[in-house]
């Protein structure tokens, strides 16, 4: 069982959630709070393996707390749950140490998937921050900064590349390219092992050199 603590100022949002996590047969909602401050007291307590952390908050925000909670319990895995879907506060939340960054609005599915990725120590994006990065990633190859990036794709990873750049979702490919959309799904996770936008640390250095956050 993945033991999840669900951390929301809004009672009605994080009953909402705390109700979704609960109806998974492998996920158990161990503790709640309403502040920063009761996360930090209630990790203590609860020993979660996860904390679904919101970023606006009175008193402690997420962002600090996420980083007090990595400092204090490194074995805890943050994932922040929010409706600013901003460049600054993803890459803050990143360098705060958080493993994942989804969107209110999201799809259930990847609120489901970034918990369980949290858990397996992996980093879990919205679908458009990927997009983003990406797009990023095949701008600055193309123009020749990232050349060395490129270069060590396959013609058929960097057809997908620049598909999953426009905005293309794998059933999309799949049906662009005339391949199944699981065989667009390996590739795309060897895409993203080369870029290292599945290493929280790639991505943090990929911040600091675009001057998204401060070094």
């Amino acid at each position: 069982m993945i033991r999840v603590l669900v951390v929301d100022d809004h009672t009605l949002v994080r009953q909402g959630i705390v109700g979704l996590l609960q109806s998974q047969p492998d996920i158990e909602v161990v503790a709640q709070a309403g502040s920063g401050a009761e996360a930090l007291a209630a990790v203590a307590e609860a020993h979660p393996d996860v904390v679904l952390m919101d970023i606006a908050m009175p008193g402690l925000g997420g962002l600090d707390a996420t980083r007090e909670i990595r400092a204090r319990f490194p074995e805890v895995q943050v994932v922040i749950l929010t409706i600013h879907d901003r460049e600054d506060y993803l890459f803050q939340a990143l360098r705060a140490g958080a493993a994942g960054y989804v969107l209110k609005g999201a799809d259930v599915q990847d609120l489901l998937a970034a918990v369980r990725a949290a858990q397996r120590g992996e980093v879990y994006l919205f679908p458009g921050a990927t997009k983003r990065l990406v797009a990023d990633y095949v701008r600055r190859a193309r123009s020749g900064e990232d050349r060395q990036v490129w270069d060590g794709l396959s013609d058929r990873e960097r057809e997908i590349l620049t598909l999953i750049a426009q905005g293309m979702t794998t059933p999309d490919i799949a049906a662009a390219l005339y391949i199944s959309p699981h065989t667009v799904q390996s590739h795309r996770d060897h895409i993203m092992t080369k870029l290292g936008l599945h290493s929280k640390a790639a991505l943090i250095r990929y911040a600091i050199s675009r001057g998204l956050i401060e070094a």
